[in-house]
């Protein structure tokens, strides 16, 4: 039966008991026997078809009216189930509203809501690399459709990086919550006491019982008063039996504990082995991620025999070395080295077991290509470990690596390194910037750090160098919400956008930035270094309101007292926010339905949540359309004035004798469900997330033409081209 499977595992997960000398089976072959290993699903039978409805590509729906935290007038959704997705999946979205967003959008339009899902991901390009999310989707993406994302493994590898597909393996088996209880447990022990800590209060303790005094600890809150430990009574067994009888137990002790370690790697490569024969869905993405990575490698071998260095991609690298935590619980080491030596590669395999097969071509797979592609792609891993400090060429460290490791770089080699901080500076090398977030970078602005700031300021001078390089923003100014319900990470993304999207736009609006206030005002932004400029817009006065007209207000106050025409007038406004805007009326009436300012009507909900319960799209059942016998509701609209808040801004523009609105880039940054404007508005975009690629849509001339345009736009790409919806 051995010969007949592809993949094996370590020996524990598949050797045979002592007991098949007795022609028993052993456990996992016992096992094996009731699992059908010519095909099948191993999730009920399920196959081929779309599962989910051919959708009704390109229609949009009426959306509903709703209100924001603070009461304002606003849609719960833009009318089409694509644009919600790509505008209201954030960092801070819940699982289960991603995957009810994304399951109506799938519905709507499947294969731009593939593009959308590697939007997410995406590092390079429009993407907005939300990795998480990402991984979110893609779990869906294999419940649902399995055949798909196997099909575009390598697409999907080319928008991140090829680490993404084991770490999807890896939750598939683990769970997908599996980062998060190891955060938690993470977390839970920092806060708990260090073992200095702990040994420091033992004998403290000690010292202070020996000398009678009370011990007074603070636990949780309350005071625990300890009387002293009675005196102990000498021992009268000797020193040397005390001695031997420890060493006795803390060998025990290091004998279960590795016991228990080797039990722990037996359970997860034996679930991995059961799970890759019986589950052919799964099967097919192993073996296609497995098949991916050895194409990879073989043609990265070919390009470092012709000595073509800067042809070689980065699969050594993210290849798992053998015995790591992912190769230990995906068990794909063996399945990329039986791919990249098959047994017909080399007549020494023809004839010997196939378990010594896989352990020869695992060690082939390190030796003769992990150490030699990864020596020559000049991994920054590979000196640390070597403690090679002197040789290590910091022109060629990645952003990432750049931000993790530089306290590292000035321990153990700080003149070298402080010397290329300075070279960089004087534009003599350059310093990677590109797969980094801009508020990751500012987030290194703290004075403990290792070289007091200065990579973040030469990675975000980087970056701003390079985004300028790909266009200019005319004419064009941030509004900053730093209000309280931006607090945490979204503030910091707030801040580093604002700050990005001052220094790139072009005079008169170069390094000014507005906030909402009351009275709102035209901030310069002030400060020399990259710190100061931040804290400045992190401390602006936003003055207890977001209201969003009163911005505008401002706006067009000063534009009719300085006479200024059309031409003159800011063309593109970007608003970061979490789109919660204030509430700048006094009542709602709709239809024949009267209420105050907190009321209801029909067709307005007060749940600021995701509205998934109503299936405001489609109907359950019939994968697109209306649920069976419900009359498709008109879309109610205010009356006597009431309308939203981009609505009045273009009343009081026209009033003013403006024939258009400044175009709006609404970029949200919070979990919400608040949606400012219809997907057919135009001169209005609707993006989000914290990336600064997705400022490159705004960087060419022309108009914004409307929301669901520049969706479209940030999925036009080749890449994106090469995706395919099979299932």
């Amino acid at each position: 039966m051995a010969s007949s499977v592809p993949l094996l595992g370590p020996p524990e997960a598949y050797r045979k008991s002592e007991s098949a000398v007795d022609g028993t089976n052993s456990p996992v072959e016992s096992k094996l026997e009731n699992l059908n290993l010519n095909g099948g699903s191993g999730r009920g039978g399920r196959g081929g078809g779309r599962g989910g409805g051919g959708g009704r590509s390109g229609k949009s729906t009426r959306p509903r009216f709703g209100r924001t935290e603070n009461g304002s007038l606003t849609y719960k959704a833009a009318g089409n189930p694509c644009l919600d997705f790509f505008f209201h999946v954030v960092p801070s979205t819940p699982r289960e509203s991603v995957v009810k967003r994304l399951r109506k959008a799938w519905r709507f339009d499947p294969l731009t809501t593939l593009k959308l899902i590697c939007n997410l991901r995406g590092v390079r390009g429009t993407g907005k690399s939300n990795k998480e999310k990402f991984y979110t989707a893609a779990l869906w993406l294999y419940e649902k459709h399995p055949i798909t994302l196997a099909r575009n493994a390598r697409v999907i590898a080319d928008f991140g990086y090829f680490k993404d597909l084991l770490e999807i393996l890896y939750r598939l088996l683990e769970g997908s919550d599996v980062r998060d209880i190891a955060r938690g447990q993470w977390q839970s022990k920092k806060r708990s006491y260090g073992k200095g800590d702990v040994r420091k209060a033992y004998f403290l303790a000690k010292k202070a019982a020996a000398k009678g005094i009370v011990r007074r600890r603070r636990r949780r809150g309350r005071v625990v008063i300890q009387p002293p430990p009675s005196k102990k009574t000498k021992s009268t067994v000797p020193r040397r039996v005390r001695v031997k009888r420890n060493q006795a137990k803390v060998k025990a002790a290091k004998e279960e504990a590795r016991v228990k370690r080797k039990e722990k790697v037996i359970s997860k490569a034996t679930k991995a082995f059961l799970r890759y024969l019986s589950d052919s869905d799964f099967r097919l993405l192993h073996d296609s991620i497995a098949q991916m990575f050895a194409d990879a490698l073989k043609q990265d071998l070919e390009n470092l025999s012709a000595r073509q260095f800067r042809n070689i991609s980065l699969a050594a690298k993210w290849c798992p070395s053998l015995d790591s935590s992912y190769d230990k619980a995906t068990l794909i080491c063996e399945s990329i080295a039986r791919r990249v030596f098959p047994k017909e590669s080399d007549p020494e395999y023809e004839g010997i077991e196939d378990a010594h097969y896989a352990y020869r071509v695992r060690d082939r797979l390190r030796k003769q290509v992990l150490v030699p592609l990864r020596r020559a792609i000049k991994l920054p891993e590979v000196y640390m470990s070597a403690r090679q400090w002197r040789n290590l060429p910091y022109d060629r460290v990645p952003s990432v690596a750049m931000k993790n490791y530089k306290g590292h770089f000035v321990k153990h080699d700080g003149k070298r390194f402080n010397k290329y901080l300075e070279d960089a500076a004087q534009g003599k090398v350059k310093i990677a910037a590109g797969a980094l977030l801009p508020h990751e970078i500012i987030a290194d602005l703290k004075s403990s750090s290792a070289d007091g700031g200065k990579v973040a300021e030469l990675q975000w001078a980087r970056m701003v160098e390079d985004m300028a390089k790909i266009g200019k923003l005319n004419d064009c100014i941030a509004v900053c919400d730093v209000s309280g319900s931006m607090s945490g990470e979204p503030m910091e993304v707030c801040v580093a956008l604002g700050l990005l999207i001052s220094e790139l736009s072009e005079e008169p609006w170069k390094g000014k930035v507005i906030t909402f206030h009351e009275d709102p005002r035209l901030n310069v932004v002030e400060g020399k270094s990259l710190f100061e400029k931040t804290e400045f817009i992190r401390k602006m006065d936003w003055g207890g309101t977001t209201d969003f007209q009163k911005v505008f207000d401002r706006i067009l106050e000063a534009a009719v007292e300085n006479g200024a025409s059309e031409e003159q007038m800011v063309r593109k406004v970007f608003v970061f926010s979490d789109m919660e805007f204030n509430m700048a009326s006094g009542h709602y009436h709709y239809g024949n339905y009267g209420y105050g300012s907190r009321g209801y009507g029909y067709g307005y909900s007060d749940d600021s949540g995701d509205d998934d319960s109503s299936d405001e799209y489609y109907g359950e059942e019939d994968g697109g359309g209306r649920v069976d016998g419900e009359e498709e509701e008109e879309e109610q609209r205010p009356v006597e004035g009431w309308e939203t808040d981009y609505e009045a801004i273009q009343r009081k523009f026209k009033e003013k004798g403006f024939s258009r609105v400044p175009e709006i880039v609404f970029w949200n940054l919070r979990d919400s469900s608040a949606t400012p404007v219809k997907a057919t508005q135009s001169g209005v975009a609707l993006v989000s997330g914290y990336s600064k690629n997705m400022v490159k849509l705004f960087m060419e001339e022309g108009a914004i033409a409307d929301p669901v345009s520049i969706m479209h736009k940030a999925i036009e790409g080749e890449l994106y081209q090469r995706l395919v919806v099979c299932d």
